[in-house]
């Protein structure tokens, strides 16, 4: 492949002779045709081309060749927000009735989109640790699950996965392994290159970088052998069989490796419309250019900030799994020795006799100068939350026990600004609680 800078600056857009460097918006929801015979190739699928912005637009499909390479997938679609990639992702192969295995270690939205949402849809998830060895795993495996789910570094709790494992778990059942790759980007870990079949993102995050846009973006390795998997089990029978809606088109004989991405557009996307505007789909793709210049010096200042509250006394425990010592160090040096990126948790003493490690928290926060306090993460400025009452508020207190998230624990998103000032803001604001 390109080398990866030079895929951040030019893949997905090239331009010719007379035509604008940057890819253009094209603020348009049709497309003109020539002929009604035209017409019906497009639906059809005989013709792929663009006619109708909710499922497919010129802008967004630049932003959407340029983060597949960057994956190394075969295709992708970009959605309105992270939640819906992630929703997309299982509905393109689950049906009412089926099961998802997840880890515990999720976004909370995530577990609540899994968990109620998608469970009043008849749909079923399981959270297990992501720690515990292979053999218990398996044993959460049923006969109706259609896929495996977890995030490469885990929000808000900074936990690395195992990818590995999971894979080998997934293929051992002949269901694919989804990744929600979002904290790490691409950037520090490939998934693909360690078995994961599907990658998810909020482009929101770090891929956006300047918390100016809202999306999301499913990418297929196109690795995943759906047929093998369907003569098998009977599983994934809206990728063999034949699709009433497309006069009995059938994906993975028309389309091969892209069948799964092919699906998504023209069933999701044209059914359920969480479509992008290609004004965010254009801001994605101008952040994207500079991620590789980036996230090298956010995984810098959030290492000198976790060294430095590492040894602090009002401090609990620091997670972070680029520093020496972490639990997950040896995870990470394995599948993203470039850094892991710039989230990192810390836990908060209570200070007080009989107060809660919530309280001290709070105060802890609230003291905060630099770092701004926003329902966010991963942007170039640096920002504060307390998941247990934000992020993960929905959660029962047995539920947040179970995904890791202490009462004290504070989700610090380490940006772009000076590492000095970074580390001096979280020092004053320890002592002044």
């Amino acid at each position: 492949m390109t080398d990866f800078a030079t895929a951040c600056v030019r893949a997905g857009y090239e331009a010719g002779k007379g035509e604008p460097v940057n890819a253009p918006i094209v603020q348009s929801t049709t497309f003109r045709w020539e002929t009604t015979e035209q017409v019906h190739e497009l639906f059809d699928l005989d013709n792929t081309e663009f006619f109708y912005s909710r499922i497919d637009n010129p802008t967004s499909n630049v932003a959407e060749r340029h983060l597949s390479a960057l994956e190394g997938g075969v295709g992708a679609v970009m959605t309105s927000s992270g939640q819906a990639a992630n929703q997309f992702a299982l509905l393109n192969i689950l049906n009412t009735g089926d099961h998802v295995l997840c880890s515990k270690a999720l976004y909370g939205g995530t577990i609540n989109l899994f968990q109620n949402t998608l469970g009043r849809l008849g749909l079923e998830s399981t959270f297990v640790d992501q720690d515990s060895p292979l053999d218990e795993l398996q044993k959460h495996i049923r006969p109706n699950t259609k896929a495996v789910f977890a995030e490469s570094i885990s929000n808000p709790v900074i936990k690395v996965l195992d990818i590995e494992k999971f894979a080998q778990l997934a293929h051992t059942n002949h269901v694919p392994l989804i990744i929600d790759n979002t904290f790490a980007t691409p950037y520090f870990c490939r998934p693909f290159e360690f078995g994961a079949d599907i990658i998810t993102h909020s482009t929101t995050k770090y891929l956006d970088g300047q918390a100016v846009h809202v999306g999301g973006m499913v990418i297929d390795s196109g690795n995943f052998d759906w047929q093998v998997a369907y003569e098998k089990t009977g599983k994934f029978a809206g990728l063999i069989e034949p699709d009433t809606t497309y006069k009995g088109m059938q994906y993975v004989k028309t389309f091969g490796n892209q069948a799964y991405s092919v699906k998504m557009r023209q069933q999701l996307q044209r059914d359920y419309g969480a479509t992008p505007a290609p004004w965010s789909a254009f801001l994605l793709d101008l952040g994207i250019k500079t991620l590789h210049v980036r996230m090298p010096r956010h995984a810098e200042n959030a290492l000198a900030l976790a060294q430095t509250l590492q040894k602090h006394e009002k401090v609990q425990a620091v997670h972070y799994p680029a520093l020496a010592g972490d639990e997950y160090y040896n995870l990470a040096q394995k599948y993203m020795p470039k850094g892991a990126s710039g989230v990192l948790a810390v836990e908060i003493k209570a200070q007080k006799a009989g107060e809660s490690p919530r309280d001290a928290a709070g105060r802890f926060i609230n003291a905060l100068k630099l770092f701004n306090i926003e329902v966010h993460v991963a942007d170039i400025r640096s920002c504060a939350l307390h998941p247990a009452s934000s992020t993960h508020r929905q959660l029962t207190d047995d539920e947040l026990t179970a995904a890791g998230i202490a009462p004290g624990l504070v989700r610090l998103s380490v940006g772009l600004e000076s590492a000095r000032d970074i580390v001096a803001d979280v020092e004053q604001a320890l002592n002044a609680s």
